[in-house]
């Protein structure tokens, strides 16, 4: 089992460092610009609100500046949740960020929650909104365009940079926005003698903030329990590892998302007698084509093969094969005195369809008899041995 971060060498660990860095610095940047226009707006709604004796304005503003709050908690999560993986946090900090994504949206329904009572209090208890004046519906326009251009920039920010808690908090500030809507309508139908709209439009909102709120919550609560990428997803995975050369076939693929990073396991399936080097480098190759189809893929963990087993019945402990130094014992003790064993070179073991199948190379012209006799031979006296698989002898050098 090879564990394979993103970055394949010097070069690459450095871009990677350097992108999740700039990413790091952009989510600051938009946060930091929405906690300025929070706190411009929130002002701009009190002092209106208070100057025409509206509740659902000042409300409404109050609403903005604990927004602010929340800007920087996504400031500190962010900056948290994107640190580097250390010895306590191996696959890193995502998940403080997908902890945080569960809290906003858990606010965004208790806004809903609290706009759709606060509304339904107003409607039947026929509460009298005076008319505001074009000055505070200025104000609330004006509130709103701000709004919805922070969750543009927010928004297209968090699909750039991948944070899902950012998107959280771009839908937050779509949540302000829509308040202003029901506070806009209000005033409207106060202006011309129609309070009740408010009270009515402010729970069709609510329903809105409520609904974003419950999918942010199932998001980040599929991505706690490792939920898998898409199937489609996982089937492009599966093709690329696939087509590197070397690979036989690909099985067990997994996948998971931490902090809007992937991670993946798959087993891969090479020819039985590769040597180890060159089937760690095909798991090696496997990982960069990987890395380059993917770009939010942070951590490859790749299993090596020499059969393909996925349909294999798993093995019970007290029928596991024996290791190289049992078998060897072993070996001794059936071969002892015969020539081929006694003036072996080097022994290969290929642990292969549940058996250990043997590569004995012997130097040439070591013995005066046939190859197939000595193999015979020795065939004949390991036939007590129930692990043995095929048993080969070469005459050559052998490895070094």
């Amino acid at each position: 089992m090879a564990h394979h971060p993103a970055s394949t060498n010097d070069r690459t660990a450095n871009d990677q460092t350097d992108s999740h860095a700039a990413n790091t610095r952009a989510a600051h940047r938009v946060t930091l610009i929405g906690a300025g226009i929070d706190f411009v707006v929130g002002m701009l709604k009190l002092v209106a609100g208070l100057m025409v004796g509206s509740a659902a304005l000042v409300a409404d503003g109050i609403h903005s500046f604990s927004d602010i709050l929340t800007d920087i908690f996504v400031i500190g999560a962010t900056h948290f949740g994107r640190q580097a993986p250390d010895s306590d946090h191996p696959y890193g900090h995502g998940r403080i960020e997908t902890l945080a994504t569960l809290w906003l949206g858990s606010i965004l329904i208790f806004v809903a929650g609290a706009i759709a009572w606060a509304s339904l209090e107003r409607l039947f208890s026929g509460t009298p909104v005076l008319a505001p004046g074009p000055w505070a519906i200025g104000i609330a326009i004006v509130a709103l365009l701000a709004k919805e251009w922070i969750y543009r920039y927010t928004m297209k920010v968090a699909k750039e940079v991948g944070s899902k808690l950012l998107e959280a908090n771009a839908w937050h500030s779509r949540s302000d926005a829509l308040s202003t809507v029901v506070v806009l309508v209000g005033l409207f139908g106060a202006q011309f003698g129609a309070g009740w709209l408010d009270g009515a439009a402010a729970v069709v909102v609510a329903i809105m903030v409520g609904k974003i709120g419950g999918s942010l919550l199932w998001e980040a609560s599929q991505e706690l329990i490792d939920t898998a990428l898409p199937v489609a997803d996982q089937q492009r995975m599966q093709e690329t590892a696939a087509q590197v050369p070397g690979v036989l076939d690909v099985h067990d693929l997994r996948t998971r998302t931490v902090g809007g990073q992937i991670l993946v396991d798959l087993h891969l399936v090479v020819h039985p007698r590769v040597t180890v080097s060159e089937a760690h480098e095909v798991g090696n190759e496997v990982c960069r084509q990987l890395h380059q189809s993917f770009p939010s893929l942070s951590d490859v963990t790749f299993h090596i093969d020499p059969e393909d087993d996925q349909h294999a019945p798993p093995q019970h402990p007290l029928h596991a094969l024996p290791l190289r130094e049992e078998v060897e014992t072993e070996l001794a003790e059936a071969w002892s005195g015969l020539a081929a064993w006694e003036s072996r070179l080097t022994l290969d073991l290929h642990y292969l369809d549940q058996r250990i199948d043997v590569s004995l190379f012997v130097p040439p012209m070591s013995f005066e008899f046939d190859l197939d006799e000595a193999a015979d031979s020795l065939r004949q006296h390991a036939d007590g041995l129930p692990w043995m698989g095929r048993l080969r002898i070469w005459q050559g050098p052998g490895k070094a």
